[in-house]
């Protein structure tokens, strides 16, 4: 909080200027609203006249704050100044002018007038693509970079000198409005806010443009024989939907949504397309078309010169469908559509069965009211933007509609395209695409991230990287399929009916975890956690209880646990289906609905969950997965309003973050489940054999990737040197190497920046005094494969201690012999408390020890036993909430009270 003290103070005593905004738009409107919260006075602002009886975002802003509005039509007649329009802006007596995406041609007296000149926004990286169509020409000429510039204006055609710029990478399947929203939209505001403060503080640049390098693109001649790539380009940086246009069958047909195809390309009806080195294909999913290359891309929509938009996938469907008669009630909500239409479109007289809703002057923004209206109208209704664009006419909008709510519009059949492996002596086949309302599709900018095989650290295929816009898209899925969905209504008892060695081999190539355990472990006991909630469904109860009576009056007060409503999880990398089960399982078997992130670097069982959900008959929108990063998909779920409880594995630190953003949001629930660093003490009179066996799988299981491992082993004076000999006769025989051979013990590390943080680790222990006994090195051979470790002699003050390592290093301490009390003290002086064990054959020790230890789980003479019907959580800086058992389910539940008198 001081540091933002500190900000605001010095944001007060920063210089600030006299303003005059020229342009328009929701940008111009956001610059304009910024400007002002940094406490520069905006003098004036000059836009366009008003549309069709709207007034143009900027103008509403400023006139709504009092700021003098001007609307001049234009600002030349015949390329000479309007006097009297120069004088009206002179009149509000600007030090600088400041120009949005201004896009009139403003006078070079109204533009050297201020003290300081004028600066403008420009989307493209200058001198690159100068003039107005800037960012289209960024991805039709496939540039790898887009940007901005804010320049100083002169006379010639975006030529003044720079006074700064902004870029980003270009993404395979960016469109003029992912680039704009993303990057171009946000950024320049910010970016212009910074321009006119370095004007004021006298630290502005002016840097000449070269001519090296400047373009100004004009019209270029359509032509259909390039390389696919270069015809994506062409499509998708053509205009804002996106599109371009070709001629098929001889009528002119313009071209939406594209994206590249990579190596399958799904079977269809060829299609001639005029001018193409080779015939379409209408397949289920779309227009494939080829380029000059023979590599292909696939179109969405397709747009003809009557205004009509069809799905491509529909090109062959024979004439148009036949009229829908309206019932009665039908008919009374078409006049409630037509109420909605009306109060959209002010502008026009009355709403006919011809009006086209976007030649009557709507726009984008439109669409998206004139679908949220409807679907608080009418509950349950599953609409989407481009219902809009392809029904455009009000009657034919109200027979799309209708159709939709009789539930005539048959689901296609979920369609994967699937990345293929030959491993394990099978074909594994993987979804990589997000899974959102029931469909795997690309994420919404295209971007995608390698997932590597730890083994050999070669790539297992691309994976969809979500952005904030999927996440909300899901969000968004996962709401409607709680509040009017099936699932919101299902009997409980229908929750409950809900390929193995396919699930471990894909576990065991994207985790690294040994294939025979991946089978036992993590799909055996997510099988289990299934069944094991499954069994809750119908058996979530109540209470009655009694209360005081008001007589004459009765009462009755009564319990019910309710389900929260959007849940999401976030999962680590250690066991990706695990986790995804024992947090997945009781949220569901609650009546929630679910969007899941699992960890960046393993997302691929999740996707293969989600496939085998669809062919379970789980209903769409119930589950949702947006694979990404924590920082932007993460964040994005911690700060949604619409989530209202959020589940997370992972780290301490990135689970204080999650609980400040989820308290500051909407205060969500939340559960967390954090580091440890779980003590095991090892006394002279346990099971010698036992105690070694168990103590070697406490910190070596999984390769150590385990939140439970036991992160520092006490052994009592008088058998440590025996127990350590005995540890490193068993270290010796373990078998490290390629996770899918039956034989292997210790599989590679999940990913190389872990792995380098274990050597890391080791490095410090031994720095600091610690006897490294074995191992404590990368193993050499291809794959991030780290020997399994052995440190002795760690004293209490020693960094590896008192940090995790999540990795296959043990650390010992002796304790003095009878010593209890002081190693109690030692094992609890950690901020950890997940887990803990002792090995005892004493049961009045095992009892005293067990319940003097400060963790969420003590496990007695065995350890990482764990089950489903027993409560796993951890207590202090390892977090709080509980999966598995009862408990768990509790945390998706909410409980109402009801009191009734009688």
């Amino acid at each position: 909080s001081s540091r933002e003290g500190k900000s605001s103070i010095n944001n007060y005593y920063q210089n600030k200027l006299r303003l005059a905004l020229i342009g328009q738009s929701l940008f111009g409107q956001e610059v304009y609203t910024n400007l002002r919260k940094q406490g520069h006075k905006v003098v004036g602002v000059f836009t366009v006249p008003d549309r069709d009886g709207k007034a143009d975002p900027l103008a509403v802003a400023a006139e709504k704050d009092g700021t003098p509005v001007f609307k001049f039509p234009r600002w030349r007649v015949k390329g000479k100044p309007i006097p009297e329009v120069v004088e009206a802006y002179k009149a509000v007596g600007a030090e600088l002018n400041v120009m949005p995406f201004c896009s009139q041609f403003i006078p070079m007296n109204v533009i050297d007038h201020p003290a300081h000149g004028s600066i403008i926004y420009h989307p493209s990286i200058l001198p690159l693509h100068r003039g107005a169509s800037a960012i289209n020409w960024t991805l039709i000429q496939g540039d790898k970079k887009a940007g901005f510039s804010i320049f100083w204006a002169d006379d010639g055609l975006d030529t003044g000198p720079i006074l700064l710029q902004r870029e980003c990478p270009v993404e395979p399947n960016d469109t003029v409005d992912s680039l704009y929203n993303r990057f171009l939209f946000p950024e320049g505001i910010k970016a212009m806010v910074e321009s006119v403060q370095l004007i004021a503080d006298g630290k502005a640049t002016r840097v000449p443009q070269t001519e090296e390098g400047a373009s100004y693109e004009g019209i270029q001649k359509k032509s259909n024989s390039k390389p696919a790539e270069a015809i994506h380009n062409w499509i998708r940086g053509h205009d804002k939907v996106p599109g371009a246009w070709t001629v098929i069958d001889g009528q002119t047909v313009t071209l939406y949504g594209s994206s590249m195809l990579g190596s399958s390309v799904p079977a269809g009806q060829p299609l001639e397309i005029e001018g193409a080195s080779q015939a379409g294909v209408v397949t289920k999913n779309g227009l494939v078309l080829y380029g000059s290359d023979s590599k292909a891309l696939m179109v969405k929509n397709l747009q003809y010169e009557d205004g009509k938009m069809i799905s491509a996938a529909k090109y062959f469907s024979s004439g148009d469908t036949a009229r829908v008669e309206l019932t009665d009630d039908e008919k009374k909500i078409a006049e409630e559509i037509r109420d909605i239409w009306k109060g959209i479109l002010s502008n026009v007289a009355a709403i006919e069965e011809t009006t086209d809703f976007f030649k009557s002057g709507a726009a984008s923004m439109d669409v998206v009211r004139l679908v949220e209206e409807i679907k608080q109208k009418c509950a349950g209704l599953q609409l989407q933007n481009e219902d809009v664009y392809m029904a455009t006419t009000f009657q034919d909008f109200i027979q799309m509609f209708v159709r939709r709510l009789r539930g005539e519009d048959q689901e296609e059949e979920m369609v994967i395209d699937y990345a293929t492996k030959d491993v394990n002596n099978m074909t594994v086949k993987m979804p990589w695409q997000c899974f959102i309302n029931g469909k795997f599709e690309d994420a919404e900018n295209g971007k995608t991230a390698d997932t590597i095989n730890p083994a050999d650290g070669s790539v297992i295929c691309k994976v969809a990287y979500a952005s904030v816009g999927d996440v909300d898209r899901a969000v968004a899925a996962a709401k409607e399929a709680f509040e009017v969905g099936p699932w919101g209504r299902m009997n409980p008892r229908d929750r409950e009916a809900w390929r193995r060695s396919e699930l471990a081999t894909i576990e065991s190539i994207d985790s690294g975890a040994v294939y025979t355990l991946a089978l036992k472990t993590h799909v055996g006991m997510s099988i289990q956690t299934f069944r094991y909630f499954a069994g809750w469904c119908d058996k979530i109860q109540g209470k009655t209880i009694p209360i005081n009576q008001a007589r004459p009056n009765r009462n009755l007060t009564f319990t019910k646990k309710e389900p929260l409503g959007v849940c999401a999880i976030v999962i680590p990398w250690n066991y990706p289906l695990m986790m995804l089960a024992w947090k997945s399982a009781a949220c569901l078997a609650a009546g929630n609905t679910l969007v899941l992130k699992p960890a960046q670097v393993t997302p691929l069982s999740a996707l293969k969950f989600a496939e085998l959900t669809v062919k379970a008959g789980i209903p769409k929108g119930v589950i949702n997965i947006v694979p990404g990063s924590g920082g932007m998909v993460g964040q994005r779920m911690s700060d949604h309003p619409d989530i209202r409880k959020l589940g997370f594995t992972g780290s301490t630190p990135i689970g204080k973050q999650i609980m400040k953003s989820c308290a500051l949001s909407n205060l969500k629930k939340v559960s967390l489940e954090l580091g440890g660093k779980s003590p095991l003490i090892i006394f002279s009179d346990c099971d010698m054999d036992k105690a070694v066996r168990m103590g070697m799988s406490s910190v070596f299981f999984n390769k150590g990737e385990n939140c439970i491992a036991a992160g520092r082993l006490f052994v009592e004076e008088s058998i440590h040197d025996e127990y350590i000999r005995r540890v490193v006769e068993e270290i010796k025989k373990m078998k490290v190497g390629d996770p899918l051979h039956r034989s292997t013990d210790h599989g590679p590390q999940n990913h190389k920046a872990h792995m380098d943080k274990l050597v890391e680790y080791c490095e410090v222990g031994v720095k600091e005094g610690a006897t490294l006994v074995y191992g404590g090195k990368q193993v050499d051979r291809p794959g991030f494969f780290m020997e399994p470790t052995l440190f002795t002699d760690v004293e209490d003050h020693m960094f590896i201690a008192k940090e995790e390592s999540f990795g296959p290093i043990m650390v010992v301490s002796k304790f003095k012999d009878g010593d209890i009390d002081g190693v109690l003290s030692r094992a609890n002086d950690t901020e950890f408390g997940l887990a803990s064990g002792v090995f005892t054959r004493d049961i009045n020790k095992a009892m005293y020890v067990s319940e003097r230890l400060d963790a969420g789980t003590v496990f007695v003479n065995t350890y990482n036993k764990t089950d489903v019907a027993s409560p796993f959580g951890g207590f202090k800086q390892s977090g709080f909430g509980k999966d598995l058992g009862e408990d768990a389910l509790n945390e998706y539940l909410r409980t109402k009270a009801v009191t009734v008198e009688y």
